[in-house]
């Protein structure tokens, strides 16, 4: 007589995992996906915006030099033993955009001025302050010369002499510095006097200078 086998079977129960743990690995998940999206490149419609971020060459990184792109040819200055003398050359812009010179100052007197020679009402020729200054063109240049613009230096503190070496700042509109040095030549021209003083000035032959505001 055969004896019948038993057979023992063992039920394996498998808890469920908790809802909320599922949707925080879904919500992982798509996080990473996200960072990895912004990971893999930026868009930006705002071209200064990517140069202000990558310190590209087109972003801003200091205040604006125009007297970066001058420099003078020739450079000189009229001896004088008193009074008033003045500087001249010719300013080279380099750049793409005009320059306009505002202002100049010398170690030679505490007074220097942008001066023209010009036409008045009455047909005479004057010595005048330059109202705006000296523009120099883009790519261009602008000659300080007797007879025309100039560095009119007022009250010199010592005398200026052949060979001596004085130095002379141009000031741009935007606040840039040129300076350069101006050696001292013997130059008979333009002894006009200057209207109300006896010192000779720097103009051209037969003007009469307009004396400069106090």
């Amino acid at each position: 007589m055969t004896t019948p086998t038993m057979t023992t079977r063992t039920r394996t129960t498998v808890s469920p995992r908790p809802a909320h743990r599922l949707g925080a690995g879904l919500l992982g998940l798509g996080l990473a996906l996200a960072l990895a999206g912004c990971a893999g490149g930026t868009s930006t419609s705002d071209p200064a915006a990517v140069d202000r971020a990558s310190g590209a060459p087109g972003a801003s990184s200091g205040p604006p030099d125009e007297a970066a792109a001058l420099s003078i040819t020739d450079p000189w200055i009229k001896a004088a033993d008193t009074g008033m003398t003045a500087a001249f050359g010719t300013v080279v812009n380099d750049s793409d955009v005009e320059v306009r010179i505002v202002s100049a100052t010398t170690t030679a007197s505490p007074r220097a001025e942008l001066h023209e020679m010009a036409t008045n009402d009455a047909g005479e020729m004057v010595m005048r302050p330059k109202e705006g200054g000296f523009t120099v063109a883009a790519n261009g240049s602008h000659e300080l010369a007797p007879g025309g613009d100039h560095v009119m230096i007022m009250g010199i503190t010592t005398a200026v002499r052949p060979g001596d070496e004085v130095s002379v700042t141009l000031t741009a509109q935007d606040g840039s510095e040129l300076t350069f040095t101006a050696p001292a030549r013997t130059f008979e021209g333009g002894n006009e006097t200057y209207e109300g003083d006896a010192t000779s000035t720097p103009g051209a032959p037969g003007a009469t200078p307009t004396p400069a505001a106090s």
